[in-house]
């Protein structure tokens, strides 16, 4: 579909409207989700070196809960909020990709 087959629709930003031609990649596009902070994602490629909850747990928050080597670094993971280990998504020595959830906190 060329831009002039694309009709001419309205795109609110904050308080402003605008006037264009949305594509359909815009319009397939995966939407802005807030971090939750109750799940620990894996914001880097690498490998469980420990674990250091189990589920049930309590920790507080900035209490260490694993660790994660990556590049040749070994990655503290603090835990963001005081809660509950509700369920640890990961084992020792497991390769964990960019955006996996690792650790979900009650």
């Amino acid at each position: 579909m060329t831009n002039r087959e694309l009709k001419i629709e309205e795109l609110k930003i904050f308080h402003c409207v605008y006037k264009t031609r949305l594509s359909d990649k815009y319009r397939k596009r995966k939407l802005y989700q807030p971090v939750d902070p109750r799940k620990i994602i894996c914001f880097i490629p690498g490998t469980i070196v420990e674990i250091q909850v189990k589920e049930g747990d309590h920790v507080i928050e900035g209490s260490e809960i694993l660790i994660l080597e990556a590049m040749k670094m070994k990655n503290r993971i603090k835990s963001p909020v005081s809660g509950t280990v509700k369920s640890v998504n990961v084992s020792k020595g497991e390769k964990v990709m960019k955006g996996k959830l690792l650790i979900e906190i009650l």
